[in-house]
């Protein structure tokens, strides 16, 4: 499940690159995909759940965004990297 949550958390953040975002939240998305696209390629478990930590507080930072699709893949995101941080 680890790989398929991985793949699953940068698809959720990426798709949110196509949807109207405001600035300060844009960035976040963008560093958090970022921090997403790395932990694919990571194995070691400890190294995942210290990545995906860093997710989580950059998500955390960010509250609704008003688009519907943003907030649930945002959403869908915070609960993926949550149970990779507690792995």
């Amino acid at each position: 499940m680890p790989d398929e949550a991985k793949a699953e958390l940068y698809q959720c953040l990426a798709a949110t690159a196509e949807r109207p975002v405001d600035r300060t939240p844009s960035r976040l998305l963008d560093e958090a995909q970022a921090v997403a696209d790395d932990l694919r390629a990571i194995d070691d478990s400890a190294v995942v759940a210290d990545r995906a930590g860093v997710v989580v507080e950059l998500l955390s930072k960010i509250d609704g965004m008003g688009d519907p699709e943003t907030d649930e893949a945002v959403a869908r995101a915070r609960e993926l990297t949550e149970a990779l941080a507690t792995e």
